[in-house]
């Protein structure tokens, strides 16, 4: 009983002593108070904004920072401080539930390859190959012309460019663990190839596919905010980062603040998240911390 208790206090332990090195190190405290920055943003932008994002004034179109308009106003007179509040909400909406449909859809077909038969493995590596085959940007392009920008395609098209690397991850995963004792002893009991798949080794493979997640974050930030500057990303009005950037670089002569103050926001999403992924793969994943110890 002595040793179960010390077993079960380590482990809480180990965990706050990860966490802990994720904010200690210089990276990941910066990335944290970036990331954090960003979520309270988009959580509480009615609040914090101090205009309605939408409201139209051309009287004040392409003004400069100033005590009404604290970081000045775009071409029809909106309000650049408020669309880029708002903007966060935008990016986090479409970033997020890219990457989840990207993760369930590469987690389910990862194992799959792993551990079904050779000739699933071997068409679903093909699957992968062709859709990584494609430009990540050229695909979502021809799919958004042919079917047109909307919120809710836009990010399974973008998760569905994620598939091929978060398949492969847990593929190889899966295939280093497909032989273990516990796995092997449990499709030997009777257990069905589904259910040993998902209670047996699923639970052993998320971890890096998860990190890989937090990594992708920023590059889904700014793909939306790419295709919105094409015009393929959230229909406007919507206060997208991309098409604020677009209007800056069409007006960026009279009116450098906008392209200016965009570019800044999605700098600061982009780069928390990096560093604070960055950080997390760096603490969590073993294999970086095998080779620190050699």
């Amino acid at each position: 009983m002595a040793n179960e208790k010390v077993i079960e206090n380590k482990s809480p332990k180990k965990r706050k002593s990860k966490f802990k090195k994720v904010i200690i190190r210089p990276s990941g405290l910066i990335g944290s108070v970036m990331v954090l920055f960003i979520l309270l943003t988009a959580i509480f932008a009615p609040i914090i904004a101090p205009r309605d994002p939408f409201q139209i004034n051309v009287m004040n179109r392409f003004e400069g920072p100033g005590r009404d308009f604290r970081l000045g106003t775009d071409d029809i007179g909106r309000d650049l401080l408020s669309r880029i509040i708002y903007g966060s909400r935008i990016a986090l909406t479409v970033a997020i539930p890219a990457i989840i449909f990207g993760v369930i859809l590469g987690l389910f077909l990862g194992i799959m390859a792993g551990y079904s038969s050779e000739k699933v493995d071997s068409s679903l590596i093909v699957f992968f190959d062709i859709l990584r085959s494609m430009p990540a940007l050229i695909f979502a392009i021809v799919v958004l012309t042919m079917i047109g920008p909307s919120v809710y395609v836009l990010p399974i098209i973008m998760g569905v460019t994620r598939v091929p690397i978060y398949g492969r991850l847990i593929r190889a995963s899966t295939l280093m663990i497909k032989n273990n004792e516990y796995v092997v002893a449990s499709h030997a009991l009777g257990g069905s190839k589904m259910r040993t798949m998902f209670k047996h080794i699923l639970p052993n493979v998320v971890a890096p596919l998860f990190i890989q997640a937090a990594m992708d974050i920023p590059v889904m930030i700014t793909f939306e905010a790419g295709l919105s500057f094409l015009g393929l990303g959230v229909p406007p009005p919507a206060p997208s980062w991309g098409h604020i950037l677009r209007t800056g670089y069409l007006n960026v002569r009279h009116a450098p603040h906008i392209v200016i103050y965009g570019g800044l926001a999605l700098i600061i999403a982009t780069l928390g998240f990096t560093l604070l992924g960055e950080t997390l793969r760096d603490v969590f994943d073993p294999r970086l911390q095998r080779k620190g110890e050699l």
